[in-house]
């Protein structure tokens, strides 16, 4: 006696098997909503209030946030106060006042008052009072001093 296997069941899969235009069962797509049922919604919370307009020119900087170069400051802007740069830069005018201890820094910048003052102690105190000159170019170095003009030095 021969006994025939039985016949495996028609899907043990969870795929659908809804044909095609073709006739052939949907074996590859996964993933997909049924017919009828379009793209869902975002989550609430996401993208824009319905009927917002950005402004035209694209957005401004955040408050308090000021960047880039603007017609009265070639140099740019300080990032936190939003004052323009001096056309002077920092490393130079601490460096002239540490190696040149007679206020050429002070000179370099504009501030001729604190300049001969420097240069003044420095010559009546034969030399010593050239620390102050080296002292004041370690503080522009480490600091954010001004020019003549109250704007901050370049980095």
């Amino acid at each position: 006696m021969t006994s025939t296997p039985p016949e495996p069941p028609e899907s043990d899969s969870n795929e659908p098997t809804v044909p095609l235009e073709g006739g052939e069962p949907d074996y590859g797509r996964v993933n997909q909503p049924p017919p009828g049922y379009g793209t869902p919604p975002p989550p609430p919370g996401y993208g824009p209030p319905p009927g917002y307009q950005p402004p035209p020119g694209g957005y401004p900087p955040p408050p308090g946030y000021a960047y880039g170069a603007h017609a009265g400051a070639p140099w740019g802007v300080h990032p936190v106060t939003g004052v323009p740069y001096s056309d002077k830069q920092k490393l130079i005018a601490g460096l002239l006042n540490i190696l040149l201890p007679f206020g050429i820094g002070r000179f370099y910048i504009g501030d001729t008052g604190t300049g001969v003052a420097q240069l003044l102690v420095a010559i009546f105190t034969c030399g010593i009072g050239s620390l102050w000159s080296l002292i004041d170019g370690v503080l522009m170095l480490t600091g954010d001093p001004n020019d003549s003009e109250g704007r901050p030095l370049r980095p």
